[in-house]
C-alpha cells in the first residue's frame, strides 16, 4: 500500500536572528543593505507595498503553492511576535492566499509583517489591521485549504530563496532578505554605507556638481602636435 505523502511538513526547529540583530536594521533603507550585501537581495520588483510603507525581523516562511493556503495557516499558528510571515505561491495570480482574517490573527499574535509572491484580498479591512503587507497586488478571488506545503523551510519568493531565520527588511524601494550567516558581516559594510552616503548627501547639499565617478567622465584626446598629458616622459 501506498501511503499519501501529508499535506504539510513542518522544519524540526526555526533558527531566528536575535531581536537585538534583527532591529538594527529596522528603519534602514533597504538600498543601503543592498549596497552592504554587495549589490543585490531584493526580491522581484513585482512585490511591493499593499499596506505600510515599512517592516522588519525574522522570516517565517511558508510554501503554499497556487491557490491554496493551508500551509500560511498553519505558519501563523507556528508564528512568533516580531516573525515576518513570508508565503510563497509560485507567483500565482489566480487568487488571494490570504485576506484580513487570518492576518488579523497573525496581528493579533505579534506577527510583525507579511510577505507574499502572491495576492491578498479584503483591503479596506487590511488597511485598518495597520500589519504591513507587501504583495503583488489584490484580488477578491479565495484560496483553498488542501495542501500540500511547508512550513519553516526554504522557498523561493519574488525569484530569491528566502530561508526560516533570515532578517527580511521592506520599504517603499521593495522587499530585502538579509541571510541569516551574512547578518554580522552585512551589519559590518552597513556601517560603511551609511557613512559614505552621509557624507555623499552632505556633499550634494553644499552644490556638488561633478558625479563622483572618475571613470565616467570624458577624456580629451590630445591635440595634433601635443604630448599626451598621461604619457610619462
Amino acid at each position: 500500500m501506498i501511503e499519501e505523502a501529508p499535506p504539510l511538513l513542518f522544519a524540526p526547529s526555526i533558527d531566528r536572528a536575535p531581536a537585538d540583530l534583527a532591529r538594527r536594521f529596522a528603519g534602514v533603507p533597504t538600498s543601503f543593505i543592498v549596497d552592504a550585501l554587495g549589490g543585490s537581495g531584493a526580491l522581484g520588483w513585482r512585490i511591493r507595498p499593499i499596506v505600510g510603507q515599512s517592516l522588519c525581523g525574522p522570516a517565517l516562511t511558508c510554501e503554499c503553492g497556487p491557490g491554496d493556503n493551508l500551509a500560511l495557516i498553519a505558519a501563523v499558528g507556528e508564528s512568533e511576535p516580531g516573525d515576518v510571515i513570508v508565503a510563497a505561491t509560485g507567483a500565482f495570480t489566480g487568487s488571494a492566499v490570504t485576506g484580513d482574517v487570518l492576518l488579523g490573527i497573525a496581528r493579533n499574535r505579534g506577527v510583525a509583517g507579511f510577505v507574499t509572491d502572491g495576492l491578498v484580498r479584503d483591503f479596506s479591512d487590511l488597511a485598518a489591521l495597520g500589519l504591513p503587507v507587501f504583495a503583488m497586488g489584490r484580488s477578491p478571488n479565495s484560496p483553498g485549504r488542501r495542501g500540500p506545503g511547508t512550513v519553516g523551510f526554504p522557498v523561493i519568493c519574488g525569484g530569491r530563496v528566502v530561508a526560516a531565520g533570515d532578517i527580511v527588511v521592506a520599504d517603499a524601494d521593495g522587499v530585502v532578505v538579509v541571510p541569516r550567516a551574512r547578518i554580522d558581516e552585512t551589519l559590518v559594510c552597513l556601517n560603511q554605507v551609511m557613512a559614505a552616503e552621509t557624507a555623499m548627501s552632505a556633499r550634494v547639499r553644499e552644490g556638488l556638481k561633478e558625479p563622483p565617478f572618475p571613470a565616467a567622465r570624458r577624456k580629451s584626446a590630445p591635440s595634433a602636435g601635443q604630448p599626451d598629458r598621461d604619457t610619462k616622459t
